[in-house]
């Protein structure tokens, strides 16, 4: 008598249930399918073989996606019992069509059964055969409209369809599904941002809150109109001319606003978190830089998109222009100001620092200040931070001497020091 194990199981005829047991081989480690053989291991058979050949390799090859085909062999023992071998698939996860991607049609092995995957299981099989490449990956949600992206689309006169879909990275080229970047796009996006206002500059004190849903083309336009409400005009007059000065440059609050969206870390499912209050607004992103790019990096203008298909879609509706070019512009708008904007980067969190104009720059009496630490300071109003490497740079002194100006700078609550190591930067005094 045979027996059931991980890798076999019986079938004493054809049902649709062996859709889900083929499935379950293909997403664990492969198995043995015996049509024709009752629960207890008896070889009952099929009564026209041929028959029910036929209508369970057409039914396997119709009722699952992506096509499993090339993992199956079958063959006929006996005349009587068909036997369906199942090799691990390398397009996981599989599922029923009927069902789609979703725990109702995912399977897989568990003992001598076959069960429902768990999301986080799909999760993991969506990565380990897509790649880490977020955007790309199969969305677990399938269920999208498009009723803002079209909106969009059309409001930048560019084309907007079914049939652009692939070409834009919004379905999977193996199976047509859904990308996550079709999910981003889509009005059922789960990834927002969020606006705090406070009524202090540590940031304890709520003035306001708010919340941005739905697709991340109407995230951009309601949060940016949002911004621009805290964004205070005050008007002064030169002879009988009338001039109107913004607390923020409105280009730079847009860039500010870009830059997070397009390159943030989507696999987590923190918000996007915009700060306000009198001095400054706070654009935080989850996902720091990419490995091998630095603060300096970004500044200079050298940029790698982590979501290359989500700044491409941008791109095209002309929302960004070249990779990099938005942060250069920022600091080019801020150019000739007292205050400057920043940059501060975590092993997880991008955060772009744009100065209240309107708000003076703390000036020093720079009386008692000796040359270097004049340089040193001067160097900071206009660059935002320094670190020793550049301080070396600045004054031809060595390591050393770097590090004992910049000390005696922070004693004297001239500057401030962030961060460690080869990570440690000096800020401005607050």
């Amino acid at each position: 008598m045979n027996y059931e194990t991980e890798n076999i199981e019986f079938k004493s005829g054809f049902t649709e249930e062996i859709y889900k047991e083929v499935i379950a081989f293909a997403n664990t480690d492969g198995g043995i399918l015996y049509i024709g053989i009752d629960n207890d291991g008896n070889a009952v058979g099929l009564n026209n073989v041929d028959d029910e050949y036929t209508r369970i390799t057409n039914g396997i090859r119709d009722a699952i996606l992506p096509d499993v085909t090339m993992f199956v062999k079958y063959t006929i023992q006996d005349n009587k019992v068909v036997r369906i071998t199942i090799s691990e698939g390398t397009n996981k996860p599989y599922y029923l069509r009927s069902k789609g991607l979703k725990p109702s049609g995912v399977y897989v092995r568990q003992g001598t059964s076959s069960v429902q995957a768990s999301s986080e299981q799909i999760r993991q099989m969506i990565k380990a055969s897509d790649g880490d490449d977020y955007e790309s990956m199969r969305s677990l949600e399938q269920n999208l409209t498009f009723t803002s992206a079209a909106a969009a689309f059309q409001r930048y006169g560019v084309a907007f369809s079914e049939e652009k879909y692939l070409t834009l990275g919004m379905i999977h080229k193996n199976d047509g599904l859904f990308t996550n970047l079709a999910l981003l796009m889509s009005d059922q996006c789960q990834h927002t941002i969020k606006v705090a206002v406070f009524g202090d500059d540590q940031n304890t004190t709520f003035k306001d809150n708010q919340e941005f849903k739905g697709s991340i083309f109407k995230q951009i336009d309601e949060t940016f109109h949002y911004i621009l409400l805290n964004n205070r005009t005050s008007s002064d007059f030169k002879g009988l001319e009338r001039i109107e000065k913004s607390d923020y440059p409105q280009a730079a609050l847009r860039e500010a606003l870009l830059n997070s969206v397009v390159h943030r870390d989507y696999s987590f499912s923190g918000s996007i978190i915009i700060n306000i209050n009198d001095k400054q607004m706070e654009f935080i992103s989850i996902g720091g830089l990419l490995p091998g790019l630095t603060a300096d990096d970004i500044r200079s203008g050298i940029s790698q998109p982590r979501n290359k298909n989500l700044a491409e879609v941008f791109h095209r509706l002309k929302l960004i222009e070249a990779y990099g070019t938005g942060i250069r512009r920022i600091y080019k708008l801020y150019e000739n100001c007292s205050v400057q904007p920043r940059i501060e980067v975590t092993h997880n969190t991008f955060k772009m620092i744009l100065p209240n104009m309107s708000v003076t720059a703390p000036t020093h009496n720079y009386t008692y200040l000796t040359p270097q630490k004049k340089q040193i300071l001067d160097f900071i109003s206009h660059n935002g931070q320094i670190t020793e490497i550049e301080i070396m740079d600045l004054l031809g002194v060595k390591k050393t001497r770097a590090y004992t100006l910049a000390k005696q700078m922070c004693d004297e609550k001239l500057i401030v020091s962030v961060g460690r190591g080869v990570n440690k930067k000096y800020l401005p005094q607050k």
